[in-house]
C-alpha cells in the first residue's frame, strides 16, 4: 500500500480509502447491508494496509456508521481514522448538532471522529450552516477532542468551492473528481488551489459510481490498442494518483476480489507515475467519451423553470450519463427523481421559453422529444 501525505496536518494517510456506501444488502433480501460480509471486507482492507475508512450518518438508510463501528473492535479502530458526516437536513440549531454528533459517536463506537465533514455543501448549505453556528460548534468540538479535523464534502461550481475553501480553517476537503470531471464541480483548478493551500483532498467518484469501470466498446478499444494492458478500473486510480494534490482516493467495494484488486493497484501508484503518452491516453479516452454525447448540455439552468415543470437539464443527463457510460436506466437516479416529481418531457408544450435563453443555443425542444423518447421506451 503506497501511503500520502496529507497536506498541512503533517500525518500519512494510505492512497486508497475504503467507502462504505455501497455495501450489498443480506442474502435474504431483509436486509439492506449483510453485516458479517460488511465487517470481513472492512477488515480484510484495514489487514492490506487502508488507514482511511469513510462512512456517514445517513450511508445505507442510516446502517453504515453501525457496521463500521462493529468491524473496528478487537482492536482494529487504533490502526484506522475514520471519516463521517453532518447532514444539513439532520440539524437546525448546536443542540441537535450536539446530539448528532453523540449519535455517530455512539454508533461508531468511538471516543472521536478523525475527519468530520459538512455534508455535500455549496455555497447554500454554507450559509446555513453558518447561519447555525456549525462552524463555531466544529472548532469547539475539536478543542474538546471529539473530532480532529474540521472539514467538508462538496457539490457545486468552481466559484463556490473558491469561495467556501477560503471562508473558513479547513482542515481537509473531499471532492467530486475523475478524468471526466476535470471541468466540473470544483474540477482541477479546485484540486490545485487546495493543494496551493495546503489542505489535503480526498477523492469520491473517482470512478463515476462505477460508470468508468466498464468501458464502451470505443474506450475499450484505445485501451486494448496500448502497449501496456490495464483494466479501466486501474486506468482511472492511476490517472487520479498521478496527481500529487490528491491525499486518499475512495473506493466503494462490494466484494473480496473488489478489495483484493484495489490493493494491488494502490501498491503501485504514486504521484507523478504516468507518462506523457499513458497522460495523452487517457486524453483520448475521455475525448472518445465526450464523443457519445447526446446533446451539449452545459446544466446552467438559463432555462429554467420551465413554465410547464420539465426538468430540462435532469433529462439531458439522464440522456447524456445512459449513452456516455451505459446506466442503467432502471436504477437512473436523475430519471427516477423526474418521474416522482412528474417533471418528464411529456409536460413540454414546445413554448420555445428555453430555446429562447438558452446561452448554447440548443435545439431544447427537439432534443428533450428525443431524449425522453430513448430514456422511456
Amino acid at each position: 500500500m503506497k501511503y500520502r501525505s496529507m497536506g498541512k496536518l503533517n500525518i500519512r494517510t494510505s492512497a486508497f480509502g475504503l467507502g462504505c456506501m455501497r455495501f450489498n444488502g443480506a442474502a435474504s433480501g431483509d436486509s439492506i447491508i449483510d453485516e458479517q460480509k460488511a465487517i470481513s471486507l472492512i477488515r480484510q482492507a484495514v489487514d492490506g494496509g487502508v488507514t482511511y475508512l469513510d462512512t456517514a450518518y445517513v450511508y445505507l438508510d442510516k446502517t453504515s456508521e453501525i457496521v463500521l463501528g462493529k468491524a473496528l473492535q478487537d482492536g482494529y479502530r487504533d490502526r484506522v481514522t475514520i471519516a463521517t458526516k453532518m447532514p444539513a437536513e439532520h440539524v437546525h440549531n448546536r443542540a441537535e448538532m450536539e446530539a448528532l454528533l453523540e449519535t455517530e459517536l455512539k454508533k461508531l463506537q468511538t471516543d472521536h471522529i478523525d475527519f468530520y465533514l459538512m455534508h455535500g455543501i455549496d455555497k447554500e448549505k454554507w450559509e446555513y450552516f453558518k447561519s447555525i453556528g456549525a462552524p463555531e460548534f466544529f472548532d469547539d468540538m475539536k478543542r474538546a477532542g471529539k473530532i480532529r479535523y474540521k472539514c467538508f464534502s462538496f457539490h457545486g461550481p468552481y466559484e463556490e468551492f473558491e469561495y467556501i475553501l477560503q471562508a473558513y480553517d479547513w482542515d481537509m476537503v473531499q471532492i467530486q473528481y475523475n478524468f471526466m470531471d476535470i471541468n466540473n464541480q470544483a474540477g482541477t483548478k479546485g484540486l490545485e488551489l487546495a493543494g496551493k493551500l495546503g489542505i489535503p483532498v480526498v477523492i469520491m467518484e473517482g470512478l463515476l459510481g462505477g460508470r468508468l469501470a466498464k468501458a464502451p466498446d470505443n474506450v475499450q478499444a484505445l485501451y486494448d490498442a496500448f502497449p501496456v494492458k490495464r483494466s479501466p478500473v486501474e486506468w482511472g486510480f492511476r490517472w487520479l494518483c498521478n496527481h500529487p494534490e490528491i491525499a486518499v482516493v475512495l473506493s466503494g467495494c462490494n466484494e473480496k476480489e473488489q478489495i483484493d484488486e484495489n490493493l494491488r493497484i494502490f501498491d503501485t501508484v504514486e504521484p507523478g507515475i504516468m507518462d506523457e503518452e499513458e497522460l495523452q491516453l487517457m486524453d483520448n479516452v475521455r475525448e472518445a467519451y465526450l464523443s457519445r454525447t447526446k446533446i451539449g448540455c452545459t446544466g446552467c439552468r438559463y432555462c429554467m423553470p420551465c413554465p410547464n415543470g420539465v426538468n430540462i437539464p435532469g433529462i439531458f443527463s439522464a440522456w447524456n450519463n445512459h449513452s456516455l457510460y451505459n446506466t442503467d436506466l432502471k436504477n437512473d437516479w436523475d430519471l427516477k427523481q423526474i418521474r416522482e416529481k412528474d417533471s418528464g418531457a411529456d409536460r413540454c408544450v414546445s413554448c420555445g421559453a428555453c430555446e429562447a435563453a438558452c446561452p448554447q443555443h440548443l435545439g431544447i425542444i427537439e432534443g428533450l422529444q428525443q431524449a425522453w423518447r430513448e430514456l422511456t421506451e
